[in-house]
């Protein structure tokens, strides 16, 4: 008869084997199938669900290979204490899942690791500072207040534009105030980023504050697409696949973080000197980097880092169109 270890024995055994399963699942699931071809010459790869279709950018590194959940804990400590307006909306697993729409696209995945962890920075940068309930003397300081709100909570007016009626026209009882990570407003906008994503926000604006992924990938859409014709995208300007024009020289624009300042808000933020509105976002970028372990030292000098002297793209009109 075979002899019975005792139990002492037998729960060392127990705890040996689950640690070597809980390895072999650790080992497994971080281990990726990526698909490698070559296309007209150029590599292109497939990294499954986040990168997925044959992208040159899908052979870099993934977002959450070096922006994992603690990091976005991390940016956005206070989004969840019980003062927060938007409590257990904002989570990781949703932006990952929007960003799964962009990466193969060069969203966070456009260079080296140094340049695709910035480029995480500059948008949660700004989706930070848009975003923030924090004030000067909050705990933690201003920069741990992101993702407190998902829509504007005192509503000045419905934000529908009769100009565009026959394109974009405002949905009886709808209201088109600011919603998202980086907010939508106006009607016009809302149809456009409804139109890309291919969800009905002309009529229905109120998706955006129910789903935290929609938000997260009208925020992105926006970062990814340029607002007319012949100006560059806020990625682009930020990764440096925009090449300046020799007017966009002589008005002072440059490739850097200054010119999605300039790109999403225009003469809202931009033009107007060191201006506090512009401050606050940069200071996000920045805290944001020295959370990541880039260091704000790698944001560049003024005149790269802000657009306080850039001369607008687009000057307002009488419909703002972003906050």
């Amino acid at each position: 008869m075979p002899a019975i270890p005792n139990m002492g024995t037998l729960a060392i055994t127990l705890l040996v084997m689950t640690a070597a399963a809980a390895f072999w699942v650790a080992t497994a699931d971080s281990s990726k199938q990526i698909i490698v071809k070559t296309v007209k010459g150029e590599k292109v790869c497939d990294q499954g669900w986040e990168c997925k279709g044959l992208s040159k950018y899908c052979c870099n590194q993934t977002i959450s290979d070096f922006f994992q959940t603690y990091q976005f804990e991390d940016l956005f400590a206070k989004r969840n204490t019980p003062v927060a307006h938007a409590v257990g909306f904002w989570d990781y697993k949703s932006f990952i899942t929007a960003a799964a729409l962009y990466q193969p696209h060069g969203f966070g995945t456009t260079g080296g690791s140094e340049t695709q962890m910035k480029e995480v920075a500059a948008f949660l940068g700004h989706v930070g500072a848009k975003t923030s309930c924090g004030y000067g003397v909050a705990t933690g300081g201003p920069e741990a207040w992101g993702l407190c709100y998902n829509k504007e909570m005192s509503p000045s007016q419905d934000y529908c534009d009769e100009y565009f009626k026959y394109d974009y026209p405002c949905s009886p009882g709808a209201d088109y105030y600011g919603r998202g990570a980086i907010p939508i407003y106006w009607n016009y906008n809302y149809g456009k980023v409804g139109e890309a994503l291919k969800q009905d926000l002309l009529n229905h604006p109120e998706y955006i504050e129910q789903n935290a992924t929609l938000a997260f990938q009208a925020a992105m859409w926006r970062w990814m697409t340029p607002d007319k014709k012949g100006q560059p995208s806020a990625h682009d300007a930020f990764v440096g696949t925009w090449k300046p024009s020799k007017n966009d020289t002589l008005a002072k624009r440059v490739p850097g973080f200054g010119t999605t300042m300039n790109i999403l808000y225009g003469d809202s933020v931009c033009g107007q000197g060191d201006v506090d509105q512009m401050n606050t976002i940069v200071s996000h970028y920045q805290h944001y980097l020295d959370l990541m372990g880039v260091g704000r030292e790698k944001a560049g000098p003024h005149e790269v880092l802000t657009c306080a002297e850039q001369v607008p793209f687009n000057p307002s009109s009488k419909s703002a169109s972003s906050s």
